[in-house]
């Protein structure tokens, strides 16, 4: 069974605690990290302590191609909240995270809906990524173990690849995938999804890095579907902030129904 990825922690695009020391640190010191480390690094990196900012999502299939803003806040792991912008039949459809438990509020039938856990894997506003996508119900960090695989050169950049294994309880999507860390500033460039017969189904791509800070934040993430052609979807960060107090309010059910 092909089973998605938690967007990259890019929403998480998943986008934890701020950064603790200055990027690179570890190479220029001769001394390599340990596979989690890394992980932990680029993922504090991409996440901060909190996050707020628009994002622009393309789906793109075979004889159509649709757009979708929207507005969103999160705040450690715990907590996130999105708000579409566009298009205007959209516009007002609302998602909250918090911990484990999702809602989602549609304008059109008026109603706040609870995402049950079965309903967790099922397609993201019709793109390919997923509801656990979006709230980043696994963790990176605890469910899986890490091994490094070596460097690798990706595009000109030296890159840590490293594989992803599921712990055995753990409740995650994929069977195993690989990442590629830039070495020079932890910045993800990128992963490959393989589902339990060992096959590449997924890839994802991070492009255009820049610099929020001392934070080399990827403004494009492309997620293509490899098992099925002409499919894929385009995360383009439009702003985005770190680190900025986000008001108790924002991660409530009644700002559900709020601006819709």
């Amino acid at each position: 069974m092909d089973r998605p990825t938690p967007m990259y922690r890019t929403l998480a695009l998943s986008l934890l605690i701020a950064l603790a020391a200055v990027p690179g640190a570890h190479a220029r010191q001769g001394a390599p990290p340990s596979a989690r480390e890394i992980v932990e690094r680029a993922d504090r990196l991409q996440r901060g302590k909190t996050q707020q900012g628009v994002w622009k999502m393309t789906v793109v299939r075979p004889d159509w191609e649709r757009s979708t803003r929207f507005e969103f806040w999160s705040e450690g792991t715990e907590k996130s909240f999105i708000r579409v912008l566009e298009p205007a039949r959209d516009r007002g459809v609302t998602f909250l995270k918090i911990g484990r438990e999702m809602w989602n509020y549609v304008p059109r039938v008026n109603r706040v809906i609870k995402i049950p856990p079965s309903m967790m894997l099922q397609s993201w506003m019709g793109s390919d990524f997923t509801n656990d996508d979006l709230v980043k119900e696994s963790s990176i960090l605890e469910d899986y173990e890490h091994r490094l695989l070596g460097r690798e050169t990706i595009d000109g950049d030296e890159a840590w690849r490293i594989e992803f294994v599921p712990k055995p309880q753990a409740a995650v999507a994929w069977d195993r995938f690989e990442e590629w860390i830039r070495v020079e500033d932890f910045a993800p460039l990128r992963a490959v999804y393989f589902n339990e017969r060992g096959e590449r189904v997924r890839s994802m791509v991070f492009s255009d890095i820049r610099r929020a800070g001392e934070r080399p934040v990827p403004w494009r993430m492309e997620l293509v579907e490899e098992t099925k052609p002409g499919r894929k979807t385009v995360m383009e960060v439009e702003q985005v902030l770190f680190d900025r107090p986000i008001s108790a309010e924002i991660f409530s059910q009644q700002n559900l129904r709020r601006g819709s």
